[in-house]
């Protein structure tokens, strides 16, 4: 379970050092899939499903294959995306189209999401907590899903 939050930073090479609270959870995973702002284990990664309310197999991929999200998805999951070994220092190396589309360089937050991480540039992170703060009514709605 990954959770919490790290500072860490990017060496000149693009490397992040996994936080130690994180590496024991990745390490066991061997490998991490980058995408976006996220870090996935390949095996977390490889659940994803892709599914619709199709009422044949066939159907259902054919619609998919077609659907035009689906492919926006996957074309930015594939271009951004990479599996990256961790390194025996717990450094994983973040691709540069990733760091340039994500805009992490230097000082980084590291986020658990239960079964995931985040790598947030630690400036625009903690400028979009401000501008889009936890309000009362998400603590409601947290609530209403049991949260």
């Amino acid at each position: 379970m990954l959770r919490g939050s790290s500072l860490a930073k990017l060496d000149e090479k693009g490397r992040l050092k996994l936080p130690a609270a994180f590496q024991g959870v990745a390490r066991a995973e061997v490998r991490i899939r980058l995408t976006s702002s996220r870090a996935f284990a390949e095996t977390r990664f490889g659940s994803i499903r892709w599914t619709c309310g199709c009422a044949s197999k066939s159907d259902s991929r054919a619609r998919r294959r077609s659907n035009p999200s689906v492919m926006r998805f996957k074309n930015a999951v594939n271009y951004f995306g990479q599996s990256s070994p961790m390194d025996a220092q717990g450094r994983i190396l973040i691709h540069p189209l990733l760091r340039d589309r994500a805009d992490v360089r230097g000082e980084v937050v590291v986020l658990g999401q239960q079964d995931f991480l985040e790598v947030w540039n630690r400036t625009v992170f903690e400028e979009r907590l401000h501008a889009d703060p936890l309000t009362d009514a998400d603590l409601g709605a947290l609530s209403d899903l049991g949260i």
